[in-house]
């Protein structure tokens, strides 16, 4: 690794890891990314999220602005939830972390 200017690292760093950190969001960013849309669809796509967690993980993520939610005034209400073009600048993000933990799968279980 070269060497890191800490002063210009830390407090940006910091800042990505209060918004997007935690075990779900980027779990749940992926969901709405490949289509699933819906509080149901979300849940089921994320295994071991309980509803109460992915509720308030949803909360989050839209006041941080990564996802919109949409309420369709049908019987009965339809709620989904899509992402912002501001979501999509952690595209390059998630494929690194995924590329990353490929890799990383590979250098512990030989796999």
């Amino acid at each position: 690794m070269r060497k890191i200017d800490h002063q210009e690292c830390v407090i940006p760093v910091r800042d990505a890891l209060d918004v997007i950190s935690g075990k779900w969001k980027l779990l749940i960013l992926i969901s709405i990314a490949a289509g699933y849309k819906r509080f149901k669809e979300i849940e089921r796509n994320t295994p071991k999220i309980t509803p109460k967690v992915l509720a308030k993980e949803l909360k989050d993520l839209e006041e941080h602005r990564l996802i919109n939610r949409t309420v369709y005034d049908e019987t009965p209400v339809v709620i989904e939830y899509s992402l912002t073009p501001y979501a999509e600048t952690l595209e390059k993000v998630i494929l690194a972390l995924r590329d990353w933990g490929a890799n990383h799968r590979k250098q512990i279980f030989g796999k």
